[in-house]
């Protein structure tokens, strides 16, 4: 890190080959020779980025030709809820990268006041899907577009009684993306934007659609990061959600978050997040950890 503070692309470049490593053969498939940090974290639908919205990499540190896997936990404590999520992603070819997770909402006493019973659990299982189309996420002279991806995330949540007893029209659903990100290493920052089409209530915890609107929606997602050093960021992020449920207003998502990356193999995002409203329960703030594991 130079005095400024800013972080020089030198200064996050690999450290030289072991011995091992040189005597890798070329053609390898599994490995890891991306720089720290540019295959993101875990985002809370299982696809690499940051912890809310998914960005343009591809997860993992496998280059194009190499294949990259991570796997995480994460855990999110809200005055009213806890939200716990456990997933895994594979990157082929730094090319397409398939995710899955699967995400548990704790209602906690609200879902006891409201005759679901203490610790009503909501369950999602997600899918994912992403294709890098162009572009490269790291800066240089010769590659100066932002890399774009295109994603959809398969949703479906195991309550389907519940959710339509609320006014969702299903209990299942796709959420399509397509987002732009860019890693300006002279600046150490990185900064990413995305656009999904979704009629997702509450992500899907509280079903699809609803008596407002039962048509998909365009929302904008947002992250900036700014790399400390080669093995820290920090950062924020923004979300837009949807208004479908008369029965309960949806806020906007944000954070702000830093992560660290030891190594390759290990790291962990600490955030605070505030999700609004939920279920008429206001101020839903609190602190998401989140814990990757690479191979």
């Amino acid at each position: 890190m130079t005095s400024s503070g800013v972080v020089k692309a030198s200064d996050i470049s690999e450290d030289a080959p072991t011995a091992a490593e040189s005597a890798r053969p070329e053609n390898t498939v599994a490995g890891s020779d991306r720089l720290l940090l540019t295959g993101g974290v875990s985002q809370v639908e299982g696809a690499a980025g940051g912890g809310l919205t998914p960005w343009a990499v591809i997860g993992g540190y496998g280059t194009s030709d190499q294949i990259g896997a991570t796997a995480f936990l994460t855990r999110l404590n809200l005055p009213d809820y806890e939200l716990d999520v456990a997933g895994a992603l594979v990157g082929f070819l730094d090319r397409v990268e398939l995710s899955y997770a699967q995400q548990r909402f704790d209602t906690g006493h609200v879902g006891a006041a409201l005759g679901l019973g203490q610790g009503f659990t909501f369950t999602q299982d997600i899918l994912g899907v992403k294709l890098r189309l162009a572009g490269d996420a790291v800066l240089d002279q010769d590659r100066w577009l932002p890399q774009i991806s295109a994603g959809a995330q398969f949703k479906k949540n195991d309550r389907n009684a519940e959710l339509h007893a609320i006014g969702a029209r299903d209990n299942q659903g796709v959420d399509y993306y397509v987002n732009a990100t860019k890693l300006y290493l002279s600046q150490s920052l990185l900064v990413n934007l995305t656009l999904r089409l979704t009629k997702a209530n509450q992500i899907g915890i509280l079903g699809f659609g609803g008596d407002l609107n039962d048509s998909y929606k365009p929302q904008l997602e947002g992250s900036v990061a700014w790399l400390l050093s080669r093995s820290v960021a920090i950062g924020a992020e923004y979300r837009m959600k949807p208004d479908n449920l008369s029965i309960a207003t949806e806020d906007d998502w944000y954070d702000a978050f830093v992560a660290w990356a030891p190594n390759k193999h290990l790291s962990l995002t600490l955030a605070y997040a505030n999700l609004g409203s939920i279920m008429n329960q206001p101020d839903q703030r609190g602190i998401y950890v989140s814990l990757q594991v690479g191979f």
